[in-house]
């Protein structure tokens, strides 16, 4: 490989990140604004919760599955039932292996019959165009569209201020998502994010990112729109209890464990992993993903363990200060004999700190209100 092949992919927003005084980091392969200056992770936290914020999200994969009776095929394949929803409508799903392990969680959005767009992680976006071209049969073409388009999330209470201001249709049902236009281009705007504000996400071809990316954000000036980055994305979906791929699933990490079982449609014939994760599910699996509350001040990490009477009872996969709350919280894969309410410890640099067991969301979400 030459160096060039080996660089993180950047945004077609990058220039304007840069003005803005982001500091970078690399994420699922592409070098992506962190926080930015004059703000904050913390500042650009409460904008989102309180005001609104815009989250360049472009490194997330892009693929489009077409060809007659593409959402049928789809639907063999990951695990929600795409058939409870209709045209214009998305839905959270999962693509899992045979072990039932989740090789990666993804939007789906029905677009027709015979067109399906997702948008799963960045760094699964080529596997999971891989795994269903493979399966796909004769007339359906998977098509990995990875920097075709940019992703921009609008996210917080004046959200469709926002979007109504930019001369975008802004108000439909979550979960749903319609067609409008920019400079010639097709934009799709959806009712959906991972802060757990109501908010929105745009889609839009890479040629007029710029131009979209300031049309929004000279629109949003009056309601104090604030550009976040993905510091801020981690520690709002954390607060949520949204998991992360790699962390809180993966492909050693099943739905069951997860307690995702909701994305999974168990009443279908089929989908990738479904043997596994029924026979997981009818005799119970051995851990469960649960909230962690900490008492005192002093955030886990990601890798330590869970302890209990001086056994090891769990593995903490997400973790972060909660700048809503003013305390630590996480989630951990924890032994299912524990519930929620019980007090556990977390071996924090070898000294025991105290969490109490929390069904998240760990803040009250706004995603649905209006």
């Amino acid at each position: 490989m030459t160096r060039g092949e080996l660089d993180p992919t950047r945004s077609p927003l990058h220039d304007r990140h840069v003005v803005l005084g982001a500091k970078f980091a690399e994420f699922g392969g592409w070098t992506m604004p962190i926080e930015y200056a004059g703000a904050g992770v913390l500042a650009e936290h409460a904008a989102v919760r309180d005001a609104v914020g815009i989250f360049d999200v472009s490194h997330l994969g892009k693929a489009t599955v077409s060809g007659p009776g593409a959402a049928e095929f789809l639907n063999r394949c990951l695990t929600a039932d795409l058939a409870k929803i209709t045209p214009g409508k998305a839905q959270y799903t999962l693509l899992c292996n045979e072990s039932g392990g989740v090789v990666d969680d993804l939007i789906a959005y029905l677009r027709s019959p015979d067109e399906v767009f997702l948008i799963p992680n960045a760094a699964n976006c080529a596997e999971v165009v891989r795994i269903l071209a493979e399966a796909a049969p004769e007339g359906i073409m998977v098509t990995g569209r990875h920097q075709d388009y940019i992703v921009v999330a609008v996210q917080g209470p004046h959200s469709d201020e926002v979007l109504r201001n930019a001369g975008f249709e802004a108000g439909h049902p979550y979960m749903s998502f319609v067609v409008a236009d920019h400079d010639g281009a097709e934009v799709t705007v959806c009712r959906t994010g991972y802060t757990g504000e109501r908010g929105y996400e745009l889609v839009a071809p890479s040629a007029v990112a710029l131009s979209l990316w300031d049309r929004v954000i000279t629109a949003g000036e009056p309601y104090g729109l604030q550009p976040a980055g993905l510091g801020a994305r981690d520690t709002l979906r954390t607060e949520m209890g949204y998991p992360l791929h790699g962390q809180d699933i993966s492909p050693v990490i099943t739905p069951v464990h997860a307690r995702l079982g909701w994305a999974v449609g168990w009443k279908k014939e089929t989908f990738f992993g479904a043997e596994a994760l029924r026979s997981l599910k009818e005799q119970g699996p051995d851990r469960l993903l649960r909230g962690l509350k900490a008492t005192g001040r002093r955030p886990a990490r990601p890798g330590m363990d869970v302890v209990k009477d001086d056994a090891v009872i769990g593995t903490v996969t997400s973790a972060t200060f909660s700048p809503t709350l003013k305390t630590p919280v996480g989630l951990a894969l924890i032994d299912t004999e524990y519930a929620d309410g019980d007090v556990v410890g977390v071996d924090v640099r070898g000294r025991t700190e105290e969490f109490v067991i929390t069904k998240p969301p760990f803040v009250t979400p706004g995603v649905r209100e209006p």
